[in-house]
């Protein structure tokens, strides 16, 4: 057993952004002396000192020997890994990597359509051929869930020389899958099943939690630890077990996406992070369990108003080990809005700006919430009171959904991949008005973003259904990003 009590990165940048000496090295700033003041009036001086480069003292995150090998240790014991890499470029070179230490030009790799951008970004620098399967979906709350253990397996029989399973664990939503049972069918075929885990750093730290994918049976897990836990933004960690995949195709692929300078404050703060969690993890989430739970309580109490709940009312899919919803992180809160006769891109902009109470996202019907560590009691009764008072001063007439769109737009019979990712994404393109693309071949990501779901991606036809889903997200305030015309009038396609 490691000491969880150390914090080796850290202690080793305190002390060298506290060392006099006279620097000739990068960042240009020289520890803050030449910082602008505005910026120094807004962060102050100390976070400009540790602000360094890879000093002797301070190791190196592509070959680590010292304090960064010894932080990532102790990463890997807390987190119940057997090694962990480090990442400053976000959960996104995680993933990324974890697809290029497993596939090469033309291999395939099973994932859920309603797989993030990043996994995109790793087909196209991969040259992997993706086999999509549909998530399973619940037309009541259209939400869009996990892939079920019986769609891979069906996908495995078909597809047996694929190289890796791919899957979401969870969802933006908070909905957990069977991964144990994906597991062990992947693991009937020898490949590794990868796990994007961006927004479940927090699980192993708390019985009442989901399984951790590791514990579930995952080779590989990418988690956020920013996003859950008290790292820093762009702060993420990649996790492995197991003897399926190799290491060093992994420290390899790590150094083609991420970047050769990398912030020590990031890398510090992920050893603070996990130094917070090993030795107070369970009594942080108790009481972050505990606050998730009274917002539920209430916020279901209000008069039309809803929250996902694990046993939500039944879907076609059903409940159960062979569905795409088998447990729920109850920190992840999401409130239906829509009997209020307004969506959730209204409902967002209402409580932002009227009582400044932010959300993690907002979709047609629901607004998502992240409760995490940092929330606190005043939080939630803000929160709870601003549902109230939008429920009875802005309650308007019914809304009207075509809700089985999201349906219509993820099934692949809309839109199936006649090119690769990385083909189309290279491929000689034109831009069209919108009107004048359906049917042709979409050579750039378009997802609504948050959550950053792509919705049509390199190598799709573009359809009817996409179109009007996608200007239906506008039209209501929400975002489309990835795309090369942010106002949405156009699109690149394949040139013909």
């Amino acid at each position: 057993m490691l000491n969880q009590n150390q914090t080796p990165l850290l202690d080793a940048l305190k002390a060298n952004a506290a060392r006099l000496h006279a620097p000739f090295y990068t960042p240009g700033h020289k520890q803050g002396e030449g910082i602008s003041q505005p910026l120094a009036d807004l962060l102050g001086k100390a976070v400009f000192r540790a602000d360094l480069t890879e000093l002797a003292d301070l190791d190196n995150l592509f070959a680590p020997q010292g304090v960064i090998q010894e932080a990532q240790q102790l990463a890997s014991e807390a987190f119940g890994a057997s090694q962990t890499w480090f990442l400053v470029n976000g959960s996104t070179c995680g993933i990324e990597a974890a697809i290029l230490a497993t596939c090469g030009m033309g291999d395939k790799i099973i994932l859920p359509r309603n797989v993030h951008s990043s996994a995109i970004a790793g087909l196209i620098l991969s040259g992997a051929i993706p086999i999509f399967l549909n998530p399973e979906y619940d037309p009541v709350l259209d939400i869009a869930h996990s892939i079920t253990p019986n769609a891979v397996e069906s996908a495995l029989q078909q597809h047996p020389d694929a190289k890796a399973v791919l899957t979401v664990y969870p969802t933006y939503y908070g909905v957990c899958g069977n991964l144990s049972a994906i597991a062990s069918i992947t693991h009937q075929y020898n490949i590794p099943l990868l796990v994007d885990e961006a927004h479940g750093a927090h699980f192993a730290f708390h019985p009442e939690l989901p399984t951790p994918a590791l514990v579930a049976g995952a080779d590989l897990t990418v988690q956020s630890i920013h996003k859950v836990l008290g790292a820093m933004t762009q702060a993420s960690m990649l996790h492995i077990q197991g003897n399926r995949i190799d290491c060093d195709r992994i420290s390899k692929a790590l150094q083609l996406v991420q970047s050769t300078s990398p912030s020590y404050l990031l890398l510090a703060s992920l050893d603070a992070a996990r130094q917070q969690m090993a030795l107070h993890g369970k009594m942080l989430m108790s009481r972050t369990l505990q606050l998730a739970n009274e917002a539920r309580t209430k916020i279901s109490q209000i008069p039309g108003l809803s929250v996902l709940q694990l046993f939500s009312p039944p879907f076609e899919g059903g409940l159960g080990g062979s569905s795409g919803f088998v447990a729920l992180d109850e920190t992840r809160l999401t409130v239906t809005v829509s009997d209020l006769g307004l969506t959730g891109f209204e409902a967002d902009e209402i409580l932002d700006e009227k009582f400044a109470v932010t959300a993690e996202f907002a979709s047609l019907q629901h607004l998502t919430f992240i409760i995490s560590l940092g929330n606190t009691p005043a939080d939630i009764e803000q929160l709870v009171q601003s549902f109230t008072t939008l429920a009875k001063e802005y309650r308007r007439t019914n809304l009207t959904l075509k809700s089985d769109l999201w349906q219509d737009v993820f099934t692949t019979k809309c839109h199936p991949l006649h090119f690769s990712p990385r083909e189309a994404f290279f491929a000689v393109s034109e831009i069209l008005p919108l009107i004048q693309t359906n049917q042709r071949i979409c050579t750039e990501i378009v997802c609504p973003y948050p959550p950053g779901i792509p919705v049509l991606m390199p190598g799709e036809v573009i359809t009817e259904p996409v179109l009007d889903y996608l200007q239906q997200i506008q039209a209501m305030g929400g975002f489309i990003s990835g795309c090369n015309d942010t106002s949405f009038k156009t699109l690149k396609v394949l040139k013909i």
